[in-house]
């Protein structure tokens, strides 16, 4: 599987994507990241295995301790990725909004809507 592959699949996983935001606030341990998801430990290590492995999350020993820490290359790589949608995007937005616009404009001036419905 390729790189950018192994990111999307760890990022798919909501509580992978709420580990991630907690360690952009800065470095975790496995117990520190589990209390707030009400998680048991080895449930939060194959979460965090999964982050490892595309690249998102690394661990690092600080005397007994392995903190976790956001890498956040990976998320930039995603981040251009989607960035050459961009202007596709956008030019459809755009045209969605010029068909809003449009359609607001023929409606009646008092809310209501003319050709069937429920009216007594």
């Amino acid at each position: 599987m390729d790189q950018l592959s192994l990111t999307f699949a760890a990022l798919a996983d909501p509580t992978r994507r709420a580990i991630l935001v907690r360690l952009a606030d800065g470095e975790a341990t496995v117990n520190e990241l589990a209390r707030p998801f009400h998680l048991r430990l080895p449930t939060v290590s194959k979460h965090l295995k999964v982050l490892e492995r595309a690249g998102l999350v690394s661990k690092t020993k600080k005397a007994q301790w392995r903190p976790c820490r956001l890498e956040a290359s990976r998320l930039r790589e995603v981040a251009e990725w989607a960035e050459r949608f961009r202007a596709s995007w956008e030019e459809r937005f755009a045209q969605m909004d010029q068909l809003f616009a449009e359609l607001h404009a023929k409606e009646p001036e008092d809310g209501s809507e003319s050709g069937g419905g429920n009216q007594p």
